[in-house]
């Protein structure tokens, strides 16, 4: 790689201060007009999918612009009478762009049972689906109206994980999370893509139950309350999981990549602190919460978050937000390299109900407000990441990327930039000094190992910082 032998030191103390800081955020309405927003996905590309807990899916462009007719009505058989009911999770398959297949968690008029099924586009249509197209995969009852979980999500390794809450009520009257044939109160895991005699999907092989008789074999991990939004790491595959506490304790939980088979405690223990223990083991034979907080003095009803990969802000990168629903606190963890867990206070957005995170194709965060019927994007405010009054246009293609990302830079008027690569240590892998009113270079990280970089663009009247995934 090209070396200069003389750079200015501004992109090191840049970076320091990126890395160094404790995160602050803002939210910048991104797209409003919604009812009830439940859910924020994305197949692939540059659009988003905001779903409404009423049974409607809406698609909004990379700009927030709403399309003017709906991607999926199924209002009439979504039945969203309770708090906790309704069309509640989205997800996309990998191969989405070929198939033409997605997937929705709902609560079904008119008993309230589960459903999980499959649609497919209208007429080969990206931006609406066919509502008479749905396959159902999976019916589970429900005993009573809360407590539906919701989340449905394809992990990296193409399998389509469910979660289910404990049925409802209060305290887990009927043991669900602790009950081996029960689907309640578990993370399920199945494979989509194939069926098993009497059922319409087929169980993953190496399901961590899939030999033991006493469990359903679906299963993945259990005694879950209420995990109302799980996510995946998208660098690391680790999953992070928000779940909703009885009347003392929210609580966090993280699960490293392909680790399945963990009993997370609920009925239990609630976070960490004892709940009901009849006939339990001690607390060391469940899995604790890397963080947890009281109920009710700092909120009501965790909701489950991200790890941020964005590219546009560094200094958030590996910080996994969520929030309370009632409080508005936010929150932001991050793993430290010793495997211990570090969260802090970022900052209080009361009012708004928050009620689901999203990310886009290139990594960057949203919220959806259900009160207000709000999608806010979420930024940084540690460090400037707005265009300098010289750049008219700037982009950083493919990221995350295996072999080359290429950096284009177009100006109002021919000047010097200095391109720097660094790594989270701060040293330096590459740099580059070009002139020019339109910028065109290439930087081959093909011999890097795999991880997070950093770009910086130094130019006369300010600079840009860009975070680079070599995966």
């Amino acid at each position: 790689m090209t070396m200069l032998k003389q750079l200015a030191c501004l992109p090191f103390l840049l970076l320091a201060a990126v890395l160094s800081a404790q995160p602050k955020i803002e939210l910048i309405a991104h797209a409003t007009g919604f009812t009830r927003p439940v859910d924020i996905a994305h197949c692939s590309d540059s659009r988003l999918f905001i779903v409404e807990q009423r049974g409607y899916i809406w698609v909004i462009d990379s700009a927030g612009n709403r399309l003017t007719n709906p991607f999926l009505n199924i209002d009439p058989r979504v039945r969203s009478n309770g708090n906790e009911q309704g069309l509640l999770g989205l997800a996309f398959p990998p191969d989405h762009a070929q198939s033409g297949k997605f997937y929705v968690y709902y609560t079904r008029e008119t008993d309230g049972a589960t459903r999980v099924s499959r649609f497919s586009l209208l007429n080969g249509n990206p931006n609406e689906a066919d509502p008479n197209s749905e396959e159902i995969l999976l019916a589970q009852s429900q005993p009573f109206n809360n407590h539906n979980g919701g989340c449905i999500k394809f992990g990296p390794d193409g399998y389509l994980y469910i979660g289910l809450g404990d049925g409802g009520s209060g305290g887990d009257p009927q043991d669900n999370g602790q009950n081996k044939k029960s689907l309640l109160g578990k993370i399920l895991r199945i494979d989509v893509n194939a069926t098993a005699p009497g059922l319409a999907y087929a169980i993953p092989p190496d399901n961590p139950f899939v030999a033991d008789t006493a469990f359903r074999p679906e299963i993945w991990s259990w005694g879950w309350r209420n995990p109302w939004r799980f996510s995946f790491d998208r660098l690391t595959g680790d999953m992070w999981v928000g779940d909703v506490g009885q009347n003392a304790r929210e609580e966090v939980d993280f699960e490293p990549a392909g680790v399945g088979g963990r009993n997370y405690g609920w009925r239990c223990y609630e976070g960490l602190a004892s709940y009901s223990t009849t006939g339990c083991l001690p607390a060391a034979a469940y899995t604790a919460p890397v963080f947890d907080y009281a109920n009710p003095s700092l909120g009501r009803s965790i909701t489950g978050g991200f790890i941020y990969r964005g590219s546009q802000y560094p200094d958030l990168d590996g910080y996994y937000f969520f929030s309370d629903y009632v409080s508005g606190r936010w929150w932001a963890t991050r793993q430290n390299p010793d495997g211990t867990f570090t969260t802090g206070l970022v900052g209080q957005f009361a009012g708004n109900q928050y009620s689901s995170y999203g990310e886009d194709i290139q990594g960057e965060l949203y919220v959806a407000a259900l009160s207000q019927g709000t999608i806010y994007k979420i930024k940084s405010m540690s460090v400037a990441t707005e265009m300098p009054d010289n750049v008219t246009n700037f982009s950083l293609a493919p990221n995350p990327t295996d072999s080359t990302v290429r950096v284009g830079l177009e100006l109002k008027k021919r000047a010097q930039v200095i391109l720097t690569l660094l790594d989270t240590r701060q040293s330096r892998l590459y740099a580059k000094k070009v002139s020019g009113q339109r910028i065109d270079e290439v930087i081959d990280l093909s011999l890097l190992p795999v991880g997070t970089y950093f770009l910086v663009v130094e130019l006369e009247n300010g600079n840009l910082v860009r975070q680079v995934v070599r995966k």
